[in-house]
């Protein structure tokens, strides 16, 4: 399992890689390794205003399904459209497929970093 250093991760199990205002969103190989196979995503509508900590989509396995919690505030800007079809793509690389891209309204905090999260979940 990896956690990589610069990312900032949640209580969640969700990741966030921050650029200038923009602020990429998956969740994390710990959480994928939890779910099992990934087979459907739903996706954020582009333009929703979002706050930290609230609900912002769902992805589903064949064990369970999973609500995915937002770790920024702002606007969705971008999703992984290519998901729609391979959800499958997260178990393979969660820290490369992405779900959704967030223009920031207000800057990161309370996130923790990955010696933090990976104390958290006992890895």
């Amino acid at each position: 399992m990896t956690f990589p250093e610069g990312l900032k991760y949640t209580e969640h199990d969700e990741w966030v890689s921050v650029d200038g205002d923009i602020a990429t969103v998956g969740i994390t190989d710990y959480a994928q390794d939890q779910l099992g196979e990934l087979v459907h995503v739903e996706l954020p509508k582009v333009g929703k205003t979002i706050a930290q900590g609230a609900v912002i989509c769902e992805v589903e396995s064949v064990k369970a399904v999973a609500e995915v919690y937002s770790p920024v505030s702002g606007t969705v800007i971008e999703v992984n459209g290519a998901l729609d079809d391979a959800a499958e793509q997260i178990n393979a690389d969660p820290y490369g497929s992405w779900i959704f891209k967030v223009r920031l309204s207000s800057p990161v905090s309370g996130l923790m970093d990955s010696a933090t999260y990976r104390a958290k979940i006992g890895k």
